[in-house]
């Protein structure tokens, strides 16, 4: 039994590479879909569970969460097959889709915004002037 798809954040996306372009810059350039490459870092000295993101270019973007990176960089060390694809980002967050053993990525179905123009049910708190 495959294990289940998941969104993660990429963190550390802040830090300024080594060389190259900056994470932002290379995350505001990657589309959705594209796909990532997931790199174990066990030389890292903060973290030798450490998994580093890379983009389809090879430009890091960021790492994989602390608390998700141990049981990510197992696996890929037991050569098991895990999958990355950029998923979006905004001004102060990145994301990407995980899939494993062989699965592709998909994005999970996205809510429909609710605000008072689309749904009749909803009723502001009244406001009165003073």
């Amino acid at each position: 039994m495959p294990l289940p798809q998941h969104t993660l954040p990429i963190v550390g996306i802040i830090y300024p590479n080594k060389r190259g372009p900056t994470r932002r810059f290379e995350i505001q350039i990657c589309a959705p879909g594209e796909p990532l490459e997931l790199r174990p870092e066990p030389t890292n000295p903060a973290d030798p569970s450490a998994v580093a993101v890379y983009s389809c270019r090879g430009v890091q973007i960021g790492y994989v969460p602390a608390e998700r990176c141990a049981r990510i960089a197992s696996l890929i060390g037991q050569g098991r097959e895990v999958t990355a694809v950029f998923q979006g980002a905004d001004q102060n967050r990145a994301f990407m889709r995980i899939a494993y053993d062989g699965e592709q990525p998909t994005f999970p179905e996205q809510r429909p915004q609710v605000s008072a123009d689309s749904d009749p049910d909803f009723w502001p708190d009244p406001t009165w002037d003073e």
